[in-house]
């Protein structure tokens, strides 16, 4: 299209300057001039598209020179020159005229770079302005990543396999990141990655939402660290487990993931298979902040009076006390060995009760009271353990350990 407009322009200026070399010949020429092109015009046939403009051009440079030919022109086709009544500077452009390319050749296509291009201002016919598309522009910022999705084949993609784009726009830099990647060169290798590590395909959106940051990591990286794994006897289920419960665990380093593991086998005192057991359980415990796990440590310790073995028991049996709420674990403790008259080692057997609400422990234990139930010693008759106390649902709990109906547990409630 624009070689085409550019060669209509150059065979526009080729017509001005035909007719300022043969405007000047005189007046009488002028109806002539119209009659030899009006009587020249039937006669041609529509030419092709190619050949339109030299065409025109070659029937109007005829026309004129036959136009101006003076009326007493031999029969023979001979006449005489009319340059002799003609002024030098007309004479001038004559012979400038006269050197014209003859205008049916057709231009090389290395010289259609001469041409000058067509104006910005051009009118352009209505299927033309039909055919023009407009893309929608690109926000120059937003605060959040909705606004992107329809220009970012990636942003696209990813939502597509399950991203939530919400979630992750609220993580530092994190949609920012997603916006500088590319799918199929940045994002694709990480996927089968976590696919071959034993991430299933239902939940590769739902991890890529929580851990982001995975996608720009290098991908050696990210095979040495599961590598690691492998050399520590987890096995490929194991680490599968490992990785989809705990997103971040791939972006620690191999000194990183092995100090955590020595951390934790030394401190507790644990075998090499109970560390491994410990953490294939709770994985973020490799993930996580130690700080809060060392006041754990303590509190179960100095506070509530465990002895170290009784510890290593009880974060065996329920590893999440080591991440629990001092607050809580504390109150729960105290409600249980000074309320209760739960020994310590009663704690130990059933550490379970530490992860129930204290309210429901609460509720269960003044009904049983109520009732004149109340009996967690084991050698005793009626005795009803720990387990029973907090996990039963509670129409099992009132028909089987409190003897009494549902109805009169609800009442009960009430009353409190």
């Amino acid at each position: 299209m624009a070689s085409w407009a550019r060669l209509v322009s150059r065979w526009r200026c080729l017509l001005r300057t035909t007719r300022a070399a043969e405007g000047p010949r005189g007046v009488s020429g002028h109806s002539s001039t119209a009659q030899g092109c009006r009587g020249f015009a039937p006669l041609a046939l529509l030419p092709s598209r190619n050949d339109v403009l030299p065409w025109r051009l070659q029937a109007y440079r005829h026309a004129c020179v036959e136009g101006c030919s003076p009326p007493g022109s031999a029969k023979d086709g001979s006449f005489s020159s009319p340059e002799g009544n003609l002024p030098s500077p007309v004479k001038q452009e004559q012979a400038k005229a006269e050197t014209l390319p003859y205008l049916n050749a057709k231009i090389p296509y290395e010289d259609w770079d001469d041409i000058p291009p067509s104006s910005a201002l051009e009118e352009i016919s209505e299927e033309e302005a039909v055919q023009i598309i407009a893309e929608p522009l690109l926000p120059l910022q937003s605060s959040t990543l909705r606004d992107y999705v329809d220009h970012s084949e990636t942003l696209a993609k990813l939502v597509h396999l399950g991203v939530d784009l919400s979630q992750v726009e609220k993580r530092q830099k994190a949609g920012q990141l997603l916006l500088t990647l590319d799918f199929e060169k940045d994002i694709r290798k990480i996927l089968l990655f976590l696919k071959d590590v034993g991430v299933e395909d239902n939940q590769l959106g739902p991890f890529l939402t929580k851990n982001p940051y995975i996608l720009a990591e290098d991908l050696e990286a990210l095979e040495t660290r599961v590598a690691y794994l492998k050399s520590k006897k987890f096995g490929k289920a194991e680490i599968a487990q490992m990785v989809s419960r705990a997103p971040y665990l791939l972006l620690f380093s191999v000194e990183r993931l092995d100090n955590r593991l020595g951390f934790f086998k030394n401190e507790l005192g644990l075998s090499v298979k109970k560390t491994k057991d410990l953490v294939i359980r709770l994985p973020r415990l490799l993930t996580g902040k130690l700080e809060p796990v060392k006041e754990n440590l303590q509190v179960c310790q100095i506070e509530l009076g465990f002895q170290r073995n009784e510890i290593q028991e009880i974060v065996f049996k329920i590893p999440k006390i080591l991440t629990a709420s001092k607050k809580r674990l504390k109150q729960t403790f105290d409600y249980l060995h000074n309320i209760m008259g739960i020994p310590h080692h009663m704690l130990t057997r059933f550490p379970q009760v530490f992860n129930s609400k204290l309210l429901r422990i609460k509720e269960r234990h003044m009904f049983l009271t109520f009732l004149g139930r109340a009996q967690y010693d084991p050698a005793q008759p009626s005795y009803i353990s720990l387990d029973q106390l907090v996990s039963l649902p509670d129409e099992v709990f009132c028909t089987e350990i409190a003897k009494a109906s549902i109805q009169d547990f609800e009442k009960f409630l009430k009353t409190l």
